[in-house]
């Protein structure tokens, strides 16, 4: 029987929201109304796979290995990690950079997310540079190599995933090697018993059941980080034109967005009520700055109060009152913007792999007359 068919049933226990997507490696994500919260519940929290799920067994015979540019090679267990660092927790917003993708047009290639490849959790573990630096971070070295057990469905002698950090990102204090999750020990669907979380960065860096650091003189060229893979073009494409990788960059840093949770698409509300409007706001290197919703699809607009978030890398909560003044048609959309006065735009730029789609989202619906 193939692993996913085994798979599928601890997923719809566990994650009994979620939406399972038609592929070989196992991929899920929920409906937008179970992302109201802003902490995201685990059982609510996406899935993203590029291989098979790997056996990981007990967590006190996992190890981790740091090699590579460093003085001194060291090889870590968890109880190791914990005993010998200070014990930090992140909240950060993990994003798949394909979230979006099935919004495309023409249509891209790679999984066809929806909204819902996205949650904002409590990230608990070491930080990444403590680590490094205990090895001896050589002067040549620019890049982190991560690897894990999962491997390719296709041709298990290769690995599914295995990408890295520019070494700035690597000694940042917000990056870490997590073994906790919304406290409580990370869940093996979502990378346990150690991956990296590297905040702003699209999930692709955040490397799950990781097992092996290896520092490098050049950028990373493991399993998908050649070619396209989670790279944008420094220069637009048009559908149908020839690719040139040399054109492409990785991807570092996660554009401005906000997510609608309420309403839903097909609400009705009444002439005369309030349409409440909620949901969250986000952006990844650069600091958000504010955000503004229309409930007439931009024909004007009111200023949201946000909340707090926990950090700099949560997302931050909105929620505005328009009152409906005659029957017809809604449609709500949200803008972010950043502090470099980068805003969401009514529509995304297209780009042949489908990454970073940061447009308005629409939620339409119908004011009724009483």
């Amino acid at each position: 029987m193939p692993r996913r068919l085994l798979e599928l049933p601890l997923l719809r226990r566990l994650k009994p929201g979620l939406y399972v997507h038609d592929e070989e490696a196992l991929n899920a994500e929920p409906a937008l109304d179970l992302l109201a919260e802003p902490i995201t519940p685990v059982d609510a929290f996406f899935i993203r796979n590029n291989g098979d799920l790997p056996e990981t067994g007990p967590t006190e015979a996992w190890r981790l290995t740091i090699d590579g540019e460093v003085e001194r090679p060291l090889v870590w267990s968890i109880a190791d990690l914990r005993a010998r660092f200070e014990t930090v927790t992140v909240t950060a917003v993990l994003e798949c950079a394909g979230n979006g993708r099935s919004q495309f047009s023409p249509a891209t290639d790679g999984l066809p997310w929806r909204l819902g490849a996205v949650g904002c959790a409590r990230w608990t573990g070491v930080r990444l540079k403590d680590v490094l630096e205990v090895s001896g971070v050589k002067v040549g070295a620019v890049y982190t190599a991560h690897y894990a057990p999962d491997r390719n469905l296709s041709d298990p002698s290769r690995p599914a995933l295995s990408r890295g950090l520019p070494i700035a990102k690597a000694l940042a204090a917000e990056t870490l090697i997590a073994f906790a999750m919304n406290g409580e020990p990370l869940p093996p669907l979502h990378g346990g018993p150690l991956r990296i979380v590297a905040p702003g960065f699209p999930g692709s860096a955040w490397q799950k059941w990781l097992d092996r650091i290896s520092l490098r003189d050049v950028e990373h060229d493991g399993e998908k980080m050649r070619g396209t893979d989670y790279r944008m073009p420094m220069t637009p494409v048009k559908p149908g034109e020839a690719i040139d990788p040399a054109r492409f960059s990785v991807i570092t840093d996660m554009p401005v967005k906000s997510l609608i949770t309420a309403p839903t698409h097909g609400f009705s509300v009444a002439v005369g009520s309030i349409l409440v409007v909620e949901g969250f706001a986000w952006s990844g290197a650069i600091a958000l700055a504010g955000l503004r919703a229309s409930c007439d699809g931009g024909a004007s607009w009111l200023e949201a109060e946000l909340g707090d978030g926990e950090g700099p890398f949560a997302w931050r909560r909105f929620r505005l009152g328009f009152t409906i003044e005659r029957a017809g048609p809604l449609s709500v959309m949200a803008q972010a913007r950043d502090v470099e006065g980068n805003v969401q735009p009514f529509e995304t730029t297209w780009n042949p792999r489908g990454y970073c789609n940061n447009q308005m989202q629409r939620v339409s619906g119908l004011a009724f007359g009483v």
